[in-house]
């Protein structure tokens, strides 16, 4: 199996026996949402329907998956919405079938879809050798038995600090393992475990913001596999959307600390 991120950019694609693109957190009607907090911008469906079209005539993907939170607002849909979000999907139902899986914001989602579009189970599904979930909830108990998971929900970022604390968050790819133990202690029966390795997306929508990975524990990130501690943190690899190797999150964390003291050395 091959997993290839497109070049500066929130998507992945994956290779076995068929060719699937993945995007996450795309949140389409965030904009009704700032609006109503003071923020006024103008739709953007149509740009990141153009966008994501772009993505498909490069790499032309036998399927396409969705992997959570396609709509924003909850735990209504918004007029906005409602009105986007099917021909949104409809286009991209019109170059390969699209699988979803529903994220946190996805209620009632299942009304908006047009043809070629499948709402699979929350939990996550299996599809050409690899596991997808949104990671809200804990996955399906196939998923463990893959090669590769792949989740998202986070929107996992990097916050780099400069010598006079100025900082910066850059969306960022995270690769890590599940941790067995837990997932044995959770399910009753976790049937085979192949120790997937585990992908998560950085999140398509750029308003949407991001968790900063360097600066969080495990209680502070999203889902129950980070909550449980069943997902290996420290040792997390980052990697910015041009390929660039942070390296563990573990090592990040230090960097910033030697930062910090190298700067409060200076104040003395």
């Amino acid at each position: 199996m091959i997993l290839n991120p497109i070049l500066d950019e929130p998507a992945l694609v994956v290779e076995n026996n068929i060719r699937t693109l993945v995007i996450a957190d795309i949140h389409l009607g965030i904009e009704w949402n700032l609006y109503f907090s003071g923020i006024s911008i103008p739709s953007q469906v149509e740009k990141r329907t153009d966008r994501i079209c772009g993505y498909i005539n490069k790499v032309k993907p036998d399927r396409i998956v969705l992997l959570g939170d396609i709509k924003h607002n909850v735990p209504k849909t918004s007029w906005q919405e409602k009105h986007e979000i099917p021909g949104f999907l409809g286009t991209l139902a019109s170059f390969a079938p699209v699988d979803i899986v529903p994220g946190n914001h996805d209620g009632d989602i299942e009304y908006l879809i047009p043809e070629r579009v499948t709402v699979r189970d929350m939990r996550g599904f299996v599809l050409d050798g690899a596991g997808y979930f949104h990671g809200h909830t804990w996955p399906a108990v196939e998923l463990l038995g893959v090669s590769h998971v792949i989740m998202s929900h986070n929107h996992p970022a990097i916050r780099l600090t400069d010598t006079l604390g100025h900082g910066v968050s850059e969306p960022v790819w995270i690769r890590t393992r599940f941790i067995e133990k837990v997932f044995r202690e959770h399910y009753d029966n976790p049937g085979k475990w192949n120790d997937p390795e585990v992908i998560i997306m950085p999140a398509f929508n750029e308003l949407s913001g991001g968790i900063p990975f360097n600066e969080s524990i495990h209680e502070e990130l999203l889902g129950p596999v980070f909550s449980s501690h069943a997902i290996e943190l420290e040792k997390a690899r980052a990697f910015l959307l041009d390929g660039t190797d942070l390296g563990t999150i573990g090592n990040i964390r230090n960097l910033r600390i030697t930062r910090a003291r190298k700067r409060y050395s200076l104040k003395k």
